[in-house]
C-alpha cells in the first residue's frame, strides 16, 4: 500500500511541470492575453465549453497552441485566424458575421418577428366586430306570437 501512495505521488509530482510548463514562459501582458483567449476560444470536443474550462486533450493541445503563439509574439487575430484555419469557425465563441453564419445571427430576429407577426393576427382575428345580424321579420315574428296566443287549438287550423 505505502509504494502504490509513492508511485502516485510521484505520478502527480511529475505530472505538475507540464500543467504549468505551458505559461511559464510567458509574460504579465501575454499571460493576460492567454487567459482572455482561452476563455474566447470553444472547445472542439466539449461543445459549449472553452480551452480553459475544458479537460480534453485536445483542449490541452489547444491551450499549447495558444501559450506558443503568444510566446513567439503573434496578435490575437492572427491566434484566432490560425486556429480557424485548423478547426473551422467553430473553435469561436463569436463568429463573425459571414455568408455561413448569417442565420446564426439573423435567425433569433427574424423567428422574433414571425411570432409577432403570428400574435398580432390572432388578436386581430379574436377581436374582430361581430357580424350584423340580419334584420328582424316584425311581421312573421308577430304571426308566431299571436299563434301562441290564441293556444294550441287555433294553431292546428293555421296549418291547414
Amino acid at each position: 500500500m505505502r509504494h502504490a501512495l509513492s508511485l502516485l505521488l510521484l505520478l502527480v509530482w511529475s505530472a505538475l511541470p507540464t500543467a504549468f510548463a505551458q505559461t511559464a514562459d510567458l509574460n504579465d501582458a501575454q499571460l493576460e492575453r492567454y487567459h482572455e483567449l482561452n476563455a474566447e476560444l470553444r472547445c472542439v470536443i466539449c461543445q459549449n465549453r472553452s480551452i480553459a474550462e475544458s479537460d480534453a486533450p485536445l483542449a490541452k493541445d489547444l491551450r499549447g497552441i495558444v501559450a506558443r503563439q503568444l510566446a513567439e509574439g503573434r496578435s490575437d487575430d492572427e491566434i484566432k485566424a490560425y486556429l480557424v484555419e485548423r478547426y473551422g469557425e467553430w473553435v469561436l465563441y463569436d463568429p463573425p458575421f459571414s455568408w455561413s453564419t448569417w442565420v446564426l445571427w439573423l435567425g433569433p430576429f427574424v423567428l422574433l418577428f414571425v411570432g409577432l407577426v403570428f400574435v398580432i393576427a390572432v388578436m386581430r382575428g379574436r377581436y374582430r366586430a361581430p357580424e350584423p345580424r340580419p334584420p328582424l321579420d316584425r311581421e312573421r315574428l308577430a304571426r308566431v306570437l299571436k299563434s301562441h296566443e290564441a293556444g294550441p287549438d287555433d294553431t292546428d287550423k293555421d296549418r291547414s
